[in-house]
């Protein structure tokens, strides 16, 4: 067994932080918490490595963009970014994150927006919405949508929709990940530590979260110092930068742990956003290296000359150092962090990896 030295040895320390050292109100700062996204790394970890390879002006390019952390990042460090993702909520949440705003566009925003919510005449809900929703919350929820058309900052508006339909559905407090099917009854609440009863309605979220919105984004826009974001809805197997990149910055889904077109179900019902679940890499283990390996591809084709591509990466069955030969790209460093949680209030600690790769001299094998 390895003694805590040794341990210590293999870890780069300025790659791992305690709780004490990033507490969660640094790890969401900012745009960062717009909105809930499971699997996403922490915004210290992509601005120790822009410190080391990036430059302003120069493109940082994300093909797993998610829901964003990079390009924020990238922006707030001076350097245009762009990314691309296969799950329209994921382009949304992003664009969303890195989009400009103006004071005064955003009040009379804010002003269109305000409740009370009425309920409407409309079509029956989708199966999931009735299934989901508490009549009165449900017709918050879709008053509010309809709202949202004489704004501004229409995007932003659906983002905070979104947040507030994941708090507002019939899930149990403690159960919002993939809540498995709808609670209409009191129940043990492990979060509170009490009896809970199921959410039944939807405008206190809408009211929280407009508010916490507006003061992120404003804080956000006095820190960036490049405006420069470029998402892009699309499979990254098949898309390419849209200029020569000089840093790749990236987290690949890990295969098999997170459906990302689930992860927001409520968001894709709500916002009747097109669902591409059969292009995701990452929905199981078949197809995944070939996958990843065919986009980081086409991020080596992109890459300037003493480009990096860094990927982060939970790479427990070893499977990234054939990746990276697939993609004709070498491994120049494999570094060592400890995570003692991702963002949010998820606990529970692990060790994942950073690979540092560059372009093989070879030939890469040939992707179907």
């Amino acid at each position: 067994m390895r003694t805590q030295a040794a341990l210590y040895e293999e870890i780069d320390l300025e790659l791992s932080w305690s709780e004490a050292e990033l507490p969660e109100r640094e790890r969401t700062k900012h745009v960062h918490r717009l909105h809930p996204y499971l699997g996403k790394y922490v915004p210290q970890l992509v601005e120790a490595f822009l410190r080391r390879y990036a430059r302003p002006g120069g493109l940082v390019w994300d093909p797993f963009a998610g829901s964003g952390t990079t390009l924020v990042e990238a922006n707030a460090f001076g350097a245009p970014a762009a990314g691309c993702d296969v799950s329209a909520f994921n382009c949304l949440l992003a664009g969303v994150k890195t989009a400009e705003y103006h004071g005064d566009a955003l009040l009379d925003d804010v002003v269109a927006l305000a409740g009370p919510w009425e309920a409407e005449e409309r079509e029956p809900p989708s199966p999931y919405l009735a299934d989901w929703y508490a009549p009165r919350a449900l017709a918050e929820l879709l008053a509010f949508r309809d709202r949202i058309e004489a704004t501004t900052y229409q995007d932003l508006w659906r983002v905070v929709l979104s947040r507030a339909a994941r708090s507002a559905r019939l899930a149990r407090h403690f159960d919002l990940d993939f809540p498995e099917e709808p609670v209409r009854g009191e129940y043990a609440c492990h979060k509170h530590g009490r009896v809970c009863r199921p959410v039944d309605e939807a405008g206190k979220f809408l009211r929280r979260y407009v508010r916490d919105s507006v003061q992120r984004v404003v804080e956000f826009a006095a820190l960036r110092r490049s405006a420069e974001a470029t998402v892009l809805h699309g499979d990254a197997r098949a898309l390419d930068p849209p200029e020569p990149v000089d840093l790749v910055m990236t987290s690949p889904p890990y295969p098999g742990l997170i459906d990302y077109h689930e992860q927001h179900v409520y968001a894709f019902e709500l916002l009747r956003l097109e669902r591409r679940d059969a292009d995701e890499i990452g929905r199981g283990v078949a197809g995944y290296c070939e996958g990843v390996a065919a986009a980081l591809a086409r991020a080596r084709a992109a890459l300037r000359p003493g480009g990096r591509i860094v990927v982060v990466v939970n790479d427990r069955r070893r499977l990234y150092e054939g990746i990276l030969a697939d993609a004709g790209l070498r491994l120049e460093e494999r570094l060592l962090r400890h995570v003692n949680r991702r963002t949010g209030r998820r606990r529970g600690e692990y060790f994942e990896e950073v690979l540092v790769a560059v372009p093989a001299r070879r030939r890469p094998k040939a992707l179907s």
